[in-house]
């Protein structure tokens, strides 16, 4: 039975990547809701791709840190005395205990168990009561370094031994959204929370416009409707969108001076998968970091950055306000796509054209180029 599965989800995705994206279909119940293909997408996904962390400006300062659970791996990403971040193995050489938790600011990561500590490159400074053991090489003894990448602000890491990088392969999405300057942007917001959805249901339902106008009439719709939304050709690591801004909207002059007319009156939907979406509006962008830990729980950190420094509190307090009322009316219906998704009953839709639904295709396009000879055991 699961082999059968496999097989079916594997000719979906191979038809998807030669479908007319106007004739293209949605996937079979199995791509969200097979447990047995989770532990493949944490190995072949978020265990081999780039995954952002978050932003830069979360570690302004030597010695702030931020904490990330990557599928098995707890890590920490710390900013170095050279300015540098890393991102390091979050648990201890001693007993493996877990060194850091949260968000903060640190001289020495240190071990609550046994105090041993590590200063802020990794490296093993102390082990009390360790002197008599011959056999343990104090100055050898660091936590494992994953490989760091910023992006426009964003941090990424890898857990692959020497992946290749991740900036030639988003050149596309740089031409997008240079103009915005996002790496100039104040991160104002950040909290984390748990939905009871697939993570690849919440990533298209993020980067899909067609149900901006009908889910979020009087939240979305009136700056962003479907009607102005516009598919851009997909990368082989990334995908996106246009959404455009409502011309009975006041234009905010709060961008960068580089923005066009054009650029200031868009929104640039983006997805670099398989954990990360983010929308990049010149005056301020928001995003969210993608973790499965069931194929029916995500957890998601998210974030809202703001251009320039003449934000009044109340403006910030209102854009976190807005955020707060469109995602909760996507997580309602996620939350009960759930149900419908494992119904006997469910099948395969026709998908809308690119400009409402592209995004799915997408997500799907790319899923087959790193999945499908894992899911049928060829690769």
């Amino acid at each position: 039975m699961v082999r059968n599965t496999l097989e079916r989800l594997g000719a979906a995705l191979r038809q998807s990547e030669s479908a007319d994206p106007d004739q293209a279909w949605s996937m079979p119940k199995a791509y969200y809701t097979a447990p047995e293909i989770l532990a493949l997408e944490r190995e072949k996904l978020f265990g081999a791709e780039w995954i952002c962390l978050g932003r830069a400006d979360e570690l302004p300062q030597p010695g702030d840190f931020i904490t990330f659970q990557l599928c098995d791996e707890p890590v920490v990403a710390i900013r170095g005395d050279d300015g540098r971040i890393r991102v390091l193995s979050n648990v201890c050489r001693h007993r493996g205990a877990i060194i850091a938790t949260g968000t903060g600011h640190t001289q020495r990561l240190v071990c609550p168990y046994h105090h041993w500590s590590y200063d802020r490159t990794g490296g093993l400074v102390a082990a009390p009561r360790m002197e008599p053991h011959t056999g343990f090489d104090q100055k050898s003894c660091r936590l494992p370094e994953f490989a760091c990448e910023e992006w426009h602000g964003f941090v990424f890491t890898n857990l692959s031994a020497n992946p290749p990088r991740l900036g030639p392969r988003l050149q596309g999405l740089d031409v997008l959204i240079r103009n915005y300057h996002m790496a100039d942007m104040t991160t104002r917001y950040v909290a984390e929370d748990v939905w009871p959805v697939n993570w690849k249901c919440f990533m298209e339902n993020f980067m899909e416009a067609y149900h901006l106008s009908p889910l979020h009439k009087t939240t979305l719709h009136p700056m962003n409707p479907t009607k102005l939304c516009s598919h851009i050709p997909a990368g082989d690591a990334y995908f996106a969108y246009n959404a455009g801004f409502s011309p009975d909207l006041p234009r905010s002059y709060k961008g960068h001076p580089d923005l066009t007319d054009a650029e200031a009156m868009n929104c640039v939907m983006m997805a670099i998968p398989p954990g990360l979406v983010s929308g990049c509006s010149g005056d301020y962008s928001s995003y969210i970091c993608i973790q499965p830990e069931a194929v029916d729980r995500v957890r998601v950190k998210m974030g809202l950055m703001f251009y320039g420094p003449t934000w009044a509190q109340a403006d910030v307090d209102y854009a976190v306000d807005l955020f707060h009322q469109y995602m909760a009316e996507d997580k309602q219906v996620l939350t009960a796509m759930v149900r419908g998704l494992n119904s006997k009953h469910y099948d395969r839709g026709p998908l809308a054209r690119p400009d409402f639904e592209g995004a799915a295709l997408d997500l799907a396009r790319y899923y087959s180029r790193r999945m499908t000879d894992a899911l049928l055991g060829t690769g």
